[in-house]
């Protein structure tokens, strides 16, 4: 595994476009590491400081991503390294999304991503630039040469990833939330659930923190809490806050309704320091890290071991703080002593909801769309337990069945 997982690492991508704003400081880059498939996928992030590595690192993770939730396409990533609290944000991504559409027409798709909406960003910017879809690109290049099958597609994908969740099997508030916005948390929710399922357990009373609370990080606590789960800490930028009985069901979906855009906002929240030197102690059996990459130390994975941890789900890509692209020290370390269901199994929700509305005739409700992200992530760990029935070595198992489809 070591040895294909260094080969995919260091092979060079296919395609890097790069972009400098005039108006702005902004630079961008689209990094398509194959076009496996004839087509290429990945959303669209932004944040000061990035750079190209970190677009070609989350690039090769969405190709490894594909292998989970399809479609068998090459995988690819956005990036602008440019401060999404700038009011000039709006005309930035007018702008990038002007210079890209070309590769979105022709076998590039992308969606939203750190910092950047899907509903409320991308999908208005690239309809005025002439997309039906962000994920054109995708069905032109691989999905179906049909033009009948392509425009019947793309109306599946206008229709899905933007209804609004009626059922409220899988919402707090019928009508309010769109698909959009719940799916990823509700992945990673349902990976804890199946991954409890396939060791013989459930999550009720498993004790759970949680890092970061944008829409994955509380749509994931909320789904958990409702089935029972006990949400002991959530360690957000600005605070948080630690619960060593749990916080109610009640409370978790007050705070899931009322965050602040990503943030959380709450009443008595602690500050970030005194959370910090509490919550990676506070005896949870479930760590869910949602918020940016590359934030989990080895001494924090250290004091939630000690302190009885059992899985970490990854909410975030790449949530180690390495400097390898997949398997560094400290995830290879982190997956010898407990579960971690790897980023392209647990976060992959928004990415099989594109390939399944890919689906000529998909069936759009509610109950189709929630249930087939669950099936497909309850099926990938299966295929890893079938492999390797120990509760470690989770991620490396994933990454020997990831591999072999790509190499």
């Amino acid at each position: 595994m070591r040895e294909a997982l260094k080969k995919f690492e260091e092979h060079e991508p296919e395609v890097v476009f790069e972009w400098h704003d005039g108006p702005t400081d902004a630079k961008g880059w689209v990094v398509i590491n194959s076009l496996r498939g004839g087509a290429a996928g990945g959303g669209t992030r932004m944040r000061k400081g990035l750079d190209k590595r970190e677009v070609m690192s989350l690039a090769k993770t969405m190709e490894v991503k594909f292998t989970v939730s399809g479609p068998a396409i090459g995988g690819a990533k956005s990036g602008i390294n440019f401060d999404p609290m700038d009011p000039r944000k709006g005309e930035v991504l007018d702008r990038w999304f002007k210079a890209v559409i070309p590769l979105l027409k022709a076998y590039y798709g992308t969606g939203g991503d750190m910092n950047v909406d899907e509903l409320h960003e991308v999908i208005p910017i690239t309809e005025r630039h002439g997309l039906w879809h962000p994920q054109e690109g995708v069905v032109n290049g691989h999905a179906t040469t049909d033009q009948g099958a392509k425009v019947r597609i793309l109306g599946q994908l206008r229709t899905g990833v933007s209804k609004r969740v009626e059922n409220p099997e899988f919402t707090p508030v019928p009508g309010k939330f769109a698909v959009a916005d719940l799916i990823t948390g509700w992945g990673v929710a349902q990976s804890v659930i199946h991954h409890y399922r396939i060791h013989g357990g459930g999550v009720k009373g498993k004790r759970v923190a949680v890092q970061g609370w944008g829409n994955v990080a509380a749509a994931a606590g909320y789904y958990l809490s409702r089935e029972g789960a006990l949400i002991v800490g959530i360690i957000d930028r600005h605070g948080g806050t630690v619960a060593p009985e749990g916080l109610s069901t009640q409370t978790v979906e007050t705070l899931f309704l009322e965050k602040d855009g990503n943030a959380l906002r709450m009443q008595d929240i602690l500050p970030f320091d005194t959370v910090n030197e509490k919550i990676w102690d506070c005896g949870a059996e479930v760590f869910l890290p949602c918020a940016a990459s590359r934030l989990v130390t080895r001494v924090q994975v250290d004091c939630l071991c000690a302190a009885g941890l059992e899985v970490i789900a990854s909410g975030a890509n790449v949530p180690f703080a390495d400097l390898e692209i997949f398997y560094g020290p400290i995830a290879e370390h982190a997956d010898q002593k407990v579960s971690v269901i790897p980023d392209f199994i647990a976060n992959c929700g928004m990415a099989r909801v594109f390939a399944y509305c890919m689906q000529d005739g998909a069936e759009l409700t509610d109950k189709a769309i929630f249930e087939d992200v669950s099936q497909v992530i309850g099926k990938a760990l299966e295929k890893v337990h079938a492999k390797h029935s120990g509760k470690n070595l989770v991620t490396s198992t994933a990454f020997e069945i990831a591999l072999a489809q790509l190499t």
